[in-house]
């Protein structure tokens, strides 16, 4: 396999005979270990290896816990407590064993900063651009989707008090001052502010909810649903643990990264912890109609109140994305360079340039694509499987490479592993058919004519609602302008939508016209009769 001289392992590092975790203490006491993607620091301007393990799982924590934590109690209301208690806590498991191999991966490749310097060790160049390219358009993907969120939070709590573009340029120069500084390690203070932000959000909305609760909430143990509707409930709880993508930068900024196995503790026991009790706690006083996400079911003025502690979080989960893309690009451009360690302007103005050109190509795909959550969803499916699970499955194979069955523990990691990488397998290529497949009813849909419009399909079944949330929302924009507004789509906009399709309609639709549409189709199925022929 070829591989880059940029990335050439040391060869004590790399000795197949040696145990997983067998890294010299001299590589990480005594400079920085060969190859590392700073280089040596002693006499640097700008010092990137420096935070401890604390700090960094405070900004994995940042980073994986953010507004997507309130659309588990819906999760949970489709599964029943006992399967999704389950599924919180053996993807937990499974999450911090494929966290735990990529910090090994490291340590055996000191040279790894991104996904990939780990597709150059795997597949050579190819692979670089493959895996590298791949993680830009995650990274990219989510920053565009934090904007969106941004958008909706404030045309929420300001009754739409302006166009949703001003929101969204708002949203967009916020998160560029947030991606000035140059290094995780003042990235870092910020994710305090998001860690406090999202749980003060998350305790309004449980005690809004449970003040507002009736007495007679009926909760399941376990339910009966179909495939689709399952399939879709654990893939919500899937990718709230999916934050592997800036594992590898955020272990190259630590100061030992030996520390790693501390911080990912960190981040499993504080997000499985907060999922858990959020997601049971809103269930048991929200019953099995809440809302997804939850927070519309702390009523509009707490609603509002929620939403507004959650500005830090919805920013600052943004800005580390933002950070991790940015820094892939920066590394990749002056690695090896002095510039890295420079306060020249040269090195800040590339930086400043970077962060801007990311965040605007995000904010456009935000702004101008008619289906970006689709987008969204299929990209999530195609690379987010496979860096979570997937890929870090093939580090364990590669690193153990002829040791796969020496020894009982060997063979049942092997087979563990095995089983991570079919899974990761069936992941994407579920996730890819549901979010590339036009969404579809085997048994009885019904299309309603516009005109030579967009055609709106009511439907109940496998695919992505989110798509349909949005061709409803341009359809019900485009009627309420010509006057010829078909309550239809706002239905369906309002119930199968995303959280930003049910926020935009709050805000555009006039409360009667929403009155009438929900009048006029049965909206809790999302099927429309057909009339006897």
């Amino acid at each position: 396999m070829a591989v880059s001289r940029d990335l050439e392992a040391p060869a004590v590092v790399n000795d197949p005979t040696a145990d997983d975790a067998t890294v010299e203490k001299k590589e990480y006491t005594d400079g920085a270990p060969a190859n590392d993607p700073f280089g040596n620091e002693e006499c640097g301007e700008v010092k990137y290896r420096v935070m401890s393990w604390w700090q960094c799982g405070t900004l994995m924590v940042a980073e994986n816990i953010s507004l997507g934590i309130l659309s588990l109690p819906s999760a949970v209301a489709t599964l029943g407590i006992v399967p999704a208690v389950i599924l919180l806590l053996g993807l937990s498991a499974i999450s911090w064993y494929t966290g735990y191999i990529m910090g090994q991966f490291k340590l055996r490749f000191p040279q790894i900063h991104s996904m990939g310097d780990a597709g150059e060790l795997l597949m050579g160049s190819f692979g670089r651009e493959l895996f590298g390219i791949g993680q830009l358009l995650f990274l990219i993907f989510l920053m565009a989707s934090h904007i969106l969120t941004f958008s909706v939070l404030f045309n929420t709590i300001t009754n739409h008090g302006t166009c949703t573009i001003v929101f969204g340029v708002v949203g967009l120069v916020v998160s560029c001052i947030g991606a000035l500084p140059r290094t995780m390690g003042k990235v870092y203070w910020m994710s305090m502010a998001s860690c406090i932000s999202i749980v003060t959000a998350t305790t309004v909305t449980m005690i809004a909810i449970g003040v507002q609760a009736p007495d007679n909430v009926h909760v399941d143990a376990t339910t009966e649903v179909s495939f689709q509707e399952a399939f879709l409930a654990v893939t919500n709880i899937i990718f709230a643990y999916i934050a592997h993508v800036a594992f590898f930068g955020f272990i190259s900024e630590m100061h030992d990264p030996r520390d790693f196995p501390k911080s990912l503790t960190m981040l499993q026991v504080v997000d499985t912890s907060l999922y858990i009790v959020t997601a049971m706690v809103i269930y048991r006083y929200a019953g099995p109609d809440v809302d997804s996400p939850a927070l519309s079911s702390a009523g509009p003025l707490m609603k509002k109140v929620a939403y507004g502690l959650a500005i830090p979080t919805v920013v600052i989960a943004g800005v580390v994305f933002g950070h991790v893309a940015c820094k892939y690009i920066y590394v990749r451009i002056f690695r090896g360079s002095d510039h890295l360690h420079q306060n020249s302007f040269l090195a800040i103005g590339s930086w400043v340039a970077i962060g801007l050109s990311v965040w605007v190509v995000a904010w456009v795909i935000a702004e101008s694509i008619p289906v970006f959550n689709q987008l969204l969803s299929l990209i999530s499916s195609l690379f987010g499987s496979w860096f979570s699970y997937g890929l870090p499955a093939i580090f364990w194979l590669v690193m153990n490479k002829g040791r796969w069955f020496s020894t009982r523990s060997k063979i049942c990691l092997f087979i563990a592993n095995i089983l991570i990488l079919a899974f990761a397998c069936a992941l994407c290529g579920i996730g890819l058919y549901v979010s590339a497949s036009p969404p579809m009813n085997p048994h009885r849909t019904k299309r309603f004519p516009t005109d030579g419009k967009l055609d709106t399909t009511l439907v109940r079944g496998l695919g992505n609602a989110s798509a349909f949330a949005i061709s409803a929302l341009v359809e019900a924009g485009r009627g309420l302008l010509e006057g010829e507004f078909d309550p239809f789509d706002l239905v369906v906009a309002t119930h199968i939508g995303t959280a930003a399709g049910r926020d935009l309609v709050d805000t555009i639709a006039p409360q009667e016209a929403l009155a009438v549409a929900k009048r006029e189709v049965i909206a809790r199925n999302f099927i429309v009769e057909e009339e006897d022929a």
